[in-house]
């Protein structure tokens, strides 16, 4: 069995939060840790076939970065490294953060940005999400009407993030070879 690599971006510290308590879900075998992407390498993230990323969504829904106060850097910077990254044979999972109402026009946008990316470069994205108990207008990480990933409101709604996070891991899980 492979071990995930766990990548992500935050710029209010939410997501590495999340990050971390997906980590902690894992035992040391099965996943790395969870990895800031200012700290990260494409060579580091070629060398998973199971990886997790995580992104804030951030103002008018772009990833985070340099450019919106993400220290020391966020995908806006690593995705550009990652395009020699073949995605052939890769799992991949996504979950995103984002506030459904005061950002309800582009919320979690920066998944459906890291999600295409990850597509167009032949990675399979696992652990689609239902989109029904989001209050939003629009949002480019929704395919078939679901997200594509693991959508958490901490704004708004803090008190799902550990049944949804816990519900989340279960489904994925299986397509990384995992039980819970």
């Amino acid at each position: 069995m492979s071990r995930i690599g766990l990548f992500y971006a935050s710029s209010t510290g939410n997501t590495r939060r999340i990050a971390k308590a997906i980590k902690k879900r894992f035992d040391d075998d099965t996943m790395a840790d969870a990895l800031n992407v200012n700290k990260a390498s494409a060579e580091l993230v070629a060398g998973y076939s199971y990886l997790i990323f995580g992104t804030s969504t951030l103002g008018g829904g772009q990833l985070p970065g340099l450019s919106t106060d993400c220290m020391g850097g966020g995908w806006e910077e690593f995705l550009p490294q990652l395009k020699q990254v073949d995605f052939s044979g890769k799992t991949v999972a996504i979950f995103g953060l984002g506030n459904q109402d005061k950002y309800p026009d582009e919320f979690v946008d920066a998944m459906g940005e890291i999600y295409h990316f990850v597509v167009a470069r032949g990675g399979k994205v696992v652990g689609a999400w239902p989109a029904d108990d989001y209050d939003f207008i629009s949002s480019k990480a929704l395919v078939d009407d679901e997200f594509v990933g693991l959508v958490l409101d901490q704004e708004n709604q803090k008190m799902l993030t550990d049944a949804r996070l816990d519900e989340w891991l279960k489904l994925i899980a299986p397509e990384f070879g995992l039980s819970l």
